[in-house]
């Protein structure tokens, strides 16, 4: 049987077939570009952040009660009126404003000191009501209507309180940045004599009120200014000073 008919025929030399149609439905579909498949991720990794980060959306009711349970800032300033070294200052404070920064700060009063501002050098004392307090752990609201005496308002005029001459006259001092504290609670420690209270160094209790006002040993003036330090070290000098103003003014 003749097959030369149903033979394909060759290629002739020279001649290459033709790669198939991509217009044919049944072949296969051209892999995905690198910056399609990027573009997708990172836009797909955006949607998953911001749904996880997003705030849960509230409804105008929801909206309205945090707006009324949230505190105005203005509510929070409170007015004050303080009586420095005799005089009256009407305040507007923070409440947590302390006394010392009120002073400092509102009122322009800079002789009281800020040491360590946590109630253990004594740099800030001052007087409130005739009794020495750390004014760095005072909150400034905590003496409305108050009397208060800083350093500035120890002195009449140009004459000394007697504390200020018996520290200028035994150089009480070296640095000087603890010497106005020094000299409010010294002046403090005169009222306390005078008033004869007792403190930890009090020989007798037993004996209060015999013999008033009474003397105050070394060990007791360092007993009572025992809150108030000094950086330099003057301490011998600062005793001597308070010893004799309580010997000139009791």
């Amino acid at each position: 049987m003749d097959t030369t008919d149903s033979q394909p025929p060759l290629p002739e030399p020279g001649c290459t077939e033709s790669a198939p149609s991509s217009d044919s439905p049944h072949d296969p579909a051209p892999p995905p570009l690198a910056s399609s498949a990027r573009r997708r991720f990172l836009f797909e990794t955006g949607v998953l952040t911001t749904v996880l980060v997003a705030p849960p959306r509230l409804d105008a009711q929801e909206q309205a009660q945090t707006l009324t349970a949230a505190p105005a800032r203005s509510s929070s300033i409170t007015r004050m009126r303080l009586n420095v070294n005799g005089r009256d200052y009407d305040l507007t404070l923070d409440p947590r404003v302390t006394l010392l920064d009120a002073l400092r700060e509102k009122l322009g009063l800079t002789g009281t000191k800020k040491g360590c501002d946590r109630g253990q050098c004594g740099a800030c004392t001052v007087l409130v009501n005739g009794r020495r307090v750390n004014s760095c752990l005072t909150l400034a609201l905590s003496c409305d209507g108050y009397s208060v005496v800083t350093v500035e308002g120890l002195a009449r005029g140009e004459a000394l309180h007697p504390v200020q001459a018996a520290f200028v006259a035994r150089d009480a001092f070296q640095c000087g940045y603890c010497t106005p504290g020094q000299i409010c609670s010294a002046v403090a420690l005169l009222d306390e004599l005078k008033a004869d209270t007792v403190s930890a160094a009090t020989p007798d209790v037993r004996k209060r009120g015999a013999v008033a006002p009474r003397r105050a040993s070394d060990d007791e003036i360092r007993e009572r200014m025992s809150g108030n330090i000094c950086r330099c070290g003057a301490y011998v000098n600062i005793v001597a000073a308070i010893r004799d103003a309580t010997e000139r003014s009791i």
